[in-house]
């Protein structure tokens, strides 16, 4: 996949949050009219801290038959620190690294983190989606900002997250019994697109698809990694 530079990668905390700030008035929150959601991408990345070193994995799934049509990796050592709101100068740099090497285009990607449903409205999805200019979600374990009252018992129930007067989200129930996940648009994307989209990639598992098994290939690939520095 050819990935244009964006921008120069931040290497403090004010710079960062500036820049942020900048990206996130290029967001898009219109999904694209009768776009065919059916190549989706679920990516994640695990990490040692003694080590200094980030593992990424995309694995690309075509629905509705979730066959994985190919995946990818890449390892580079961190360069920013672990700081809460500001993952995306933290793990982007591997994540597109891995993205470079994909043959195919996804139609959408997920991710295991937030979108819209961050303090400055710009969480990994989002820029994640402004680097490949592709429709992004995020689809988190664990809210960030924002209130919403639990939703139903049953897969499918779901309850709008709300930040500082704004819709970000929304409160998910993917499985029977199990926590809800929260769910946002990252880019090219609206709530009410990124809940089906994560609704239809929910398998068998509380996680939609391309993102757990993404999860499982990167710790699989950090743990087989034994040569690197």
């Amino acid at each position: 996949m050819n990935i244009p530079n964006l921008h120069a990668w931040p290497k403090d905390y004010k710079s960062a949050i500036e820049l942020q700030r900048s990206l996130s008035e290029r967001i898009s929150l219109t999904a694209i009219e009768d776009k065919d959601y059916s190549l989706v991408a679920g990516t994640d990345v695990s990490g040692v801290f003694a080590r200094g070193r980030l593992w990424a994995a995309v694995i690309v799934l075509k629905l509705p038959g979730f066959e994985v049509v190919e995946e990818s990796y890449a390892t580079l050592k961190a360069e920013f620190p672990y700081i809460p709101g500001l993952l995306s100068f933290r793990e982007l740099p591997v994540m597109l690294e891995a993205m470079r090497k994909l043959n195919s285009v996804p139609d959408v990607i997920i991710c295991d983190g937030q979108g819209l449903a961050h303090p400055r409205f710009f969480g990994l999805a989002c820029h994640l989606g402004l680097w490949l200019n592709l429709p992004t979600v995020g689809c988190a374990k664990s809210r960030l900002v924002g209130e919403a009252s639990e939703p139903g018992p049953n897969p499918g129930n779901w309850r709008s997250l709300r930040y500082k007067n704004r819709n970000v989200g929304a409160v998910l129930r993917t499985r029977n019994k199990s926590k809800p996940v929260f769910v946002s648009p990252g880019h090219l994307t609206d709530v009410r697109t990124a809940r089906r989209i994560v609704r239809s990639c929910c398998l068998r598992a509380r996680l939609p698809e391309p993102t757990r098994l993404a999860h499982l290939a990167v710790n699989r690939y950090r743990l087989s990694d034994h040569n690197v520095d």
